[in-house]
């Protein structure tokens, strides 16, 4: 077992290479993948949104005097 300024360095090292090996693996990047899950845009607002259903939750709430997109048509809100 590792004492003081042994474990100190130990420790560092340590976490310089776990560092190393998630940039190998490419790590997760949590703002590339939310972005990705914007798939759906608003042609009046032009908010992006991830699924069917909250884009159709948008038009009726921001927007109920225009019409209602053709794509959303038989969405369930």
């Amino acid at each position: 077992m590792a004492y003081g300024q042994q474990k100190i360095q130990s420790q560092q090292k340590n976490a310089i290479k776990q560092a190393g090996q998630k940039k190998k693996q490419g790590g997760h990047d949590q703002k590339a993948a939310a972005k990705a899950a914007l798939i759906y845009t608003c042609t009046v607002c032009e908010t992006q949104m991830p699924d069917p259903k909250t884009f159709k939750q948008n038009f009726d709430s921001k927007h109920p005097k225009t019409l209602l997109s053709p794509e959303l048509a038989d969405v369930q809100a």
